[in-house]
């Protein structure tokens, strides 16, 4: 039995994870993560691994998450594949009927995979509607003629008679430009069939009822009828009404062009009528392919015309002092997706803008303004006798003494490749750093002058008359995470090269899904 999920079904998905995305019963957060990502491969900034999907692997995600940014209403969008308009490139045009067994020109097997759209150099997007194909071009022409108009019917774009009509769809915004716009992909309009601003095109589509706009000559015949005329008002026959068209007869007795001048209604099939019109066939008869518009009419629905199965999610990392969650000065190698994550110590969704995925000390004693720790180095808290806390830094400030690190398996008992470690050197056991400590224990770190400044509570703290936000809350000079490490799901991983993140710059993640 043969089967197939039809492209219907992508775009259908696309549409419904964009609307769970954007809803405000659900919370989609982007990460940044995994600062030391040598440790797990030597050769991980050269050559980064492909992401893992397994339960043990989330487990690590969560880990190494470093810090997460709210997606917003206006950040996520569905987007196409991207075709510039350049001068001298044949484009497909729109054909209902392409597939494996009846290719495009340019041999693409469904109407999706063909480059039958094109963006111009002002990001108006048209759909073709004819590539100049005839009897001596089968694969269309070379565009020569940029489209610029926003005519509501199609027309050529200039006067070169390249033989290309375009039909204007919409033009993207700045807005969606920033946000939206990647080599790869161009964004299409949200709420298409409610939005007032597209309006003109959805009335145009419903006032054309899905008439017919383009026949093409497959072949121009011999000896048909008188030379030079033209034959008005020939009918196409088919399962819709009233379609007509025009044929212009050459000097040669074939045709030399054929127009629809009447676009009917109701057609999935259409044969031009030479008999009913009055055309004589001559001693070959030419043939033409009707081409059937989709549902609707171009510009009725504009996911399913451009084939809108892809979505991409758009997330700006800014240093904001506000609120230093994303941390500058360390590396992150992980960006992903995860989906209603849950407030830490809660069963509520996370609801911040930005939140810590990290836990951190507030540390004081001597020196404290001027310590160093190293990135990825390991510290140390005896919590009780023979009872020891073990992190990894992420970073240290030594103005605020805020210590962030990091605790996963490979600390205590594992290795990073998922081994178990026969001679662990801090136990199975991964204790939390402690400002209540227990018999033989104490608040010192890594042995030194620095202990947990158990008389900190609070989110900031005043330095020489100026306040420093922390980010995250200290009770006694501990803070957990702002998110509950494990909740929600992970839904998109992408390992990359190791950066640096200064404290000048921003970095936008792009992220697209394909249904």
């Amino acid at each position: 039995m043969s089967a197939i999920i039809t492209d219907q079904l992508r775009i259908l998905n696309a549409k419904n994870f964009v609307s769970a995305a954007i809803s405000s019963t659900n919370s989609y957060y982007a990460f940044v993560g995994l600062s030391n990502a040598t440790d797990y491969s030597s050769g991980w900034d050269s050559n980064p691994p492909s992401p893992k999907d397994s339960f043990e692997q989330e487990n690590d995600y969560w880990d190494t998450m470093i810090a997460l940014k709210k997606i917003k209403a206006n950040d996520v969008n569905q987007v196409v594949h991207k075709t510039t308009w350049s001068s001298g490139t044949v484009y497909d045009m729109y054909r209902h009927d392409i597939s494996r067994t009846n290719t495009s020109s340019s041999g693409a097997t469904s109407l999706y995979s063909s480059n039958y759209y094109v963006i111009n150099s002002d990001y108006k997007v048209y759909i073709c509607l004819h590539n100049g194909t005839d009897p001596e071009n089968p694969s269309g022409k070379p565009s020569l003629d940029e489209p610029t108009f926003t005519d509501l019917e199609p027309k050529a774009a200039g006067d070169s008679g390249d033989g290309y009509i375009w039909k204007y769809l919409y033009t993207i915004k700045p807005s969606e430009i920033i946000k939206f716009d990647t080599v790869n992909f161009i964004p299409v309009p949200k709420d298409w069939d409610t939005n007032s601003e597209f309006a003109p095109i959805r009335n145009n589509a419903a006032n054309s009822n899905n008439q017919l706009k383009i026949i093409t000559i497959t072949n121009r015949g011999i000896g048909i009828g008188t030379a030079n005329k033209i034959y008005t008002n020939v009918p196409i026959s088919g399962d819709g009404t009233g379609a007509k068209a025009t044929i212009v007869v050459n000097n040669d007795s074939k045709v030399e062009s054929i127009t629809v001048s009447i676009g009917g209604s109701g057609y999935t099939y259409g044969t031009v009528d030479l008999v009913g019109g009055n055309v004589p066939t001559g001693t070959v008869t030419p043939t033409f392919d009707v081409i059937i518009p989709p549902k609707g009419g171009h510009g009725s629905n504009i996911y399913r015309e451009l084939g809108s199965y892809n979505v991409l999610i758009f997330s700006r990392i800014e240093n904001d002092t506000e609120n230093p969650d994303f941390i500058t000065g360390n590396k992150i190698a992980r960006i992903g997706i995860v989906e209603n994550p849950e407030a830490y110590s809660s069963i509520s969704l996370l609801d911040l803008e930005k939140a810590s995925a990290v836990y951190a000390l507030k540390l004081s004693g001597s020196g404290y303004d001027t310590a160093t720790f190293t990135s990825n180095s390991r510290f140390t808290q005896t919590i009780s006798t023979g009872t020891t806390a073990v992190g990894r830094v992420i970073s240290y400030d030594q103005t605020t003494g805020v210590l962030k690190y990091w605790q996963d398996k490979s600390l205590v008992g594992f290795n990073t490749d998922g081994s178990q470690n026969s001679t662990p050197t801090y136990g199975i056991n991964l204790n939390r750093f402690s400002s209540s400590v227990g018999s033989g224990g104490t608040t010192i770190i890594n042995g030194t002058n620095l202990y947990i400044d158990t008389a900190f509570t609070g989110i900031s703290t005043a330095i020489n008359n100026r306040t420093y936000n922390l980010g995250q809350s200290f009770t006694n000079g501990v803070s957990n995470p702002e998110v509950k490490k494990y909740s929600g799901n992970i839904i998109y991983i992408d390992n990359r090269p190791s950066i640096t993140r200064s404290s000048n710059q921003k970095e936008d993640i792009k992220v697209i899904l394909q249904f």
